[in-house]
């Protein structure tokens, strides 16, 4: 996912996270925080939305990083460094997430970055991240020019800031294999396109219909929302008169259910699908109507099928966190865990000590990481794209998302 471009800032430090003192053990006389016991501390940063219509997948990417920090903690996984978490709140707002960035650089403790949720958001951090040699991880992000560049389309790939990675395949992927399920499995072939006019709606949305048209489908209209208005009406009745045997939306739950919604009413029996972004129970309470047979793809497979999930989801519960892992809460944790594996390289590296350039040489050792995370293997690509290209569609089936179909894809 994913993106609601356009965002109040409210710092909030994760449960458990302690006030940093100054002393510590870095080798060039520069002092690092310790976190007693002789430890160095290293933070791991958090950027979200934590609070507004998209908290619950933030939270659940909070919790599943201070998760990941407990267990690296609890099993001394790098011995003489303790980490700690410390968590924005971006409420999926560009603006707030750059402030959020800011402070993230200022804290020399923070040694990288999970996040943030949407990819709007993640465009206005890059360039501080990178001036600070600071890595960031997104869990969640999918437009592809966040690693590849604007020209990405035109074949012409270049990544842009070599601290951006993420444990998210790209909207290339998703837009496709929504295309082609679509067209091929679902028997559509007259599909109505919406938007909502940001970053990774209208990314998504443009991507898709390349596909199903090159698949042979045709699509009947356009249209394009507001992010936050409620009466989408006059798209619905245009849906309506068009004859579309389907919609795709590029957007997010909050608008893709009310949008569903109104489409129903309208008189139009049709299926809406769309992207990660509608994957939520919250798209299915958005709707006054029924949304069986709505249609959604996630990145991934669903965590509960994956054996290597189980003791993330039985430590997740264990954990007593309120709020579920939600969506994104399997790479989160395995964004967390990349950062944590870095780290334990560059200070296995250095005589077990934190060096005075952690920052640059964490950067450097995630772009080598490789291991067997939540999600299956976890490494990057040359771009800093995961390798992992699993995809799920989900179906809405008496009132529940169900998983209908999971493929392994190429760009």
């Amino acid at each position: 996912m994913r993106n609601r471009s356009l965002l109040i800032l409210t710092a909030v430090v994760t449960t458990g996270a302690l006030t940093l003192t100054a002393c510590g053990s870095r080798d060039d006389d520069k002092k690092g925080s310790d976190s007693g016991g002789g430890k160095t501390t290293v933070v791991i940063g958090i950027d979200a939305p934590l609070t507004g219509s998209l908290s619950a997948l933030g939270q659940g990417i909070k919790n599943s990083v201070d998760l990941a920090a407990k267990t690296a903690n609890k099993d001394n996984v790098v011995p003489g460094v303790e980490f700690k978490v410390e968590s924005y709140d971006d409420q999926a707002l560009p603006a707030s997430g750059q402030q959020n960035a800011i402070k993230l650089v200022a804290n020399k403790d923070v040694l990288g970055v999970v996040g943030p949720l949407n990819s709007g958001v993640a465009q206005s951090m890059q360039g501080d991240f990178a001036k600070a040699n600071l890595a960031q991880i997104s869990p969640a992000n999918t437009n592809p020019s966040l690693s590849q560049g604007d020209n990405w389309g035109s074949g012409d790939k270049k990544r842009p800031f070599k601290t951006y990675f993420r444990t998210a395949t790209t909207d290339v992927i998703q837009g496709k294999f929504a295309a082609q399920y679509l067209f091929n499995e679902a028997k559509k072939k007259k599909v109505f396109v919406v938007d909502d006019k940001q970053t990774y709606g209208a990314g998504l949305a443009a991507i898709f219909a390349d596909e199903f048209k090159k698949l042979g489908g045709t699509v009947v209209g356009t249209d394009k929302v507001t992010v936050k208005e409620t009466d989408f009406s006059p798209a619905a009745d245009k849906i309506k008169a068009s004859g579309a045997d389907s919609v795709f939306f590029g957007g997010q739950y909050p608008e893709g259910g009310l949008l569903a919604d109104q489409i129903k009413k309208a008189g139009a029996n049709v299926p809406t699908m769309g992207g990660d972004a509608l994957y939520d129970p919250a798209y299915i309470k958005a709707s006054g109507q029924s949304n069986d047979g709505d249609l959604a793809t996630s990145v991934g497979y669903p965590v509960e099928m994956l054996p290597t999930a189980k003791k993330f989801i039985d430590d997740y519960k264990a954990g007593g966190y309120k709020d579920p892992y939600a969506a994104y809460g399997g790479y989160s944790y395995d964004a967390a865990w990349a950062i944590i594996q870095a780290v334990k390289s560059v200070v296995d590296a250095n005589g077990g000590k934190v060096p005075g350039d952690a920052r640059a040489k964490v950067t450097e050792a995630l772009a080598k990481v490789s291991f067997d995370g939540v999600t299956g293997k976890v490494s990057f690509d040359e771009f800093g794209d995961t390798t992992n290209k699993q995809l799920t569609v989900y179906r809405v089936e008496k009132g529940e998302w169900k998983s209908i179909k999971n493929a392994t894809l190429q760009d």
